[in-house]
């Protein structure tokens, strides 16, 4: 049988057509993790994904995974555990509070470090230093989950226009990653009147969280849609369970937000 090859791109070289994909959506290797890059990458529903000290892989998975913001879904022990923590959220001495663009370089750091720990990550220096830049030009951003002043919890992803492509995400105290992903879906409706976070590949956890697919030509007219609208200024701050953005606590505003 002969063997299955994908194309070489150079960093000047466009990408090929997703159609071109394999059936795992592997698309495309080489070129760099530029900004420009990296956002046609996503305009196109291309995302990178490869282990520390290979070429660049890029992917285009068909059927695509998405979550409907206001289709999450949260558990009966998860809705018990946001309600508590929404009637706590603003006091001085709240168990979690939740924010936004506080700490993301912390974020996708620590994203790497769980994933290590467990099954390996694709979380390279030279995926936190690309994505760095991407939060640095206002296309990527991190929500935090704190107990006292200590990060325990978290998600970052990237935003064009009306859409949001989640990352990573992870956990130092049960459900902490749930909770960052239930405000997230929030505050991308209230604020942005975004409905819809790419989720990349199926797995039963998402699918769990209110996720479903669908084939990849409908979610590239999804993207075309949404990408093409103005992305509004994502700001820093507390976020409640409403959605809504509120000062930082002093204890965590300390001027040194990325």
């Amino acid at each position: 049988m002969p063997a299955i090859s994908i194309p070489w791109i150079h960093s000047d070289e466009p990408f090929p057509p997703v159609e071109m994909a394999l059936s795992n959506g592997l698309l495309a290797a080489g070129a760099d993790l530029s900004l420009p890059r990296l956002i046609n990458a996503y305009q196109n529903g291309i995302f990178p994904w490869y282990n520390p000290g290979e070429p660049i892989l890029w992917w285009s998975p068909n059927p695509r995974t998405i979550l409907q913001c206001d289709q999450f879904k949260l558990s009966k022990s998860l809705a018990k555990k946001c309600r508590q923590i929404a009637r706590q959220e603003f006091n001085p001495d709240a168990p979690l509070r939740i924010t936004t663009d506080v700490a993301f370089l912390d974020v996708i750091t620590q994203c790497g470090l769980t994933r290590a720990d467990k099954e390996g990550t694709w979380i390279s220096r030279e995926i936190i230093e690309g994505y760095h830049g991407l939060h640095q030009a206002g296309y990527a951003h991190s929500i935090e989950v704190w107990r006292g002043t200590e990060l325990v919890g978290g998600l970052y992803g990237t935003r064009l226009g009306r859409f949001f492509f989640g990352e990573s995400m992870f956990s130092l105290v049960s459900d902490a990653s749930k909770i960052a992903l239930y405000y997230l879906t929030q505050f991308l409706q209230q604020r942005f009147q975004i409905e819809y976070i790419d989720c990349q590949q199926e797995t039963a956890h998402l699918l769990s969280l209110g996720a479903h697919i669908v084939p990849r030509a409908d979610f590239i007219e999804l993207l075309r849609h949404y990408t093409a609208l103005d992305t509004a200024p994502w700001p820093t701050g507390q976020l409640s369970a409403q959605g809504e953005l509120h000062p930082l606590p002093i204890d965590l505003d300390d001027g040194s937000s990325e």
